[in-house]
């Protein structure tokens, strides 16, 4: 992903917290052959100081007959929005988007033991609908092991990651304040969030 350096999120807690807050990503594989892309939940673990990746698609789902040891791409998105030209205090000003995005890539593994694939989908109900919980506890052990078998879980550690918080920091501070000043008064969600986000990465300048 194209990023240049005042754009890089460096603040590991931060990054933490961005990817578990937008935990609905986009897994991309295909990287020697055909691009396959599905959207699907994500839990994000640490442990160690490394992080790692659980997830889950179906088993209908071709895609996870393309992981050997190719490296994949999980996508998570954040708040984004249009930014007119009108906002700047200067005039000669072209429109832009900012967002905010993490790209993590590994390698993934397919997790097949029914013991470990139950306790992945138990975190991610905990963690989901903790409401439903018990309700999951009490389910079946034969309904559950059918519906187990329908699905793929597997667990990608984390190599690298990839980091753009494009907020306008190139722009002055006050062009930053004045553009966050914009999107609050937003009927959007995601535009007051960017605006948020927006303010807490103001430039020096």
């Amino acid at each position: 992903m194209y990023s240049p350096s005042y754009n890089r999120l460096e603040d590991r807690a931060e990054l933490l917290e961005f990817m578990r807050a937008n935990s609905f990503a986009l897994l991309v594989t295909g990287t020697g052959g055909a691009l396959q892309a599905s959207h699907l939940p994500v839990m994000v673990k640490e442990h160690d100081g490394k992080l790692s990746l659980d997830m889950h698609m179906a088993r209908n789902n071709p895609q996870w007959q393309e992981f050997f040891d190719d490296e994949v791409m999980v996508v998570f998105s954040g708040p984004h929005a249009y930014v007119s030209p009108r906002w700047y205090e200067e005039q000669e000003r072209v429109p832009t988007w900012n967002y905010a995005a993490v790209h993590a890539y590994g390698i993934p593994g397919v997790i097949d033991e029914s013991k470990l694939k139950h306790e992945n989908q138990r975190r991610l109900v905990a963690m989901l609908d903790p409401q439903w919980l018990p309700r999951f506890d009490a389910l079946r052990p034969e309904y559950v092991e059918r519906m187990l078998a329908g699905i793929v879980n597997f667990e990608i550690a984390i190599t690298r990651l990839e980091t753009r918080w494009k907020l306008s920091q190139n722009r002055s501070r006050r062009e930053q304040e004045l553009i966050s000043a914009e999107l609050e008064k937003s009927p959007d969600s995601a535009e007051r969030a960017l605006a948020e986000l927006t303010r807490k990465h103001l430039s020096g300048n």
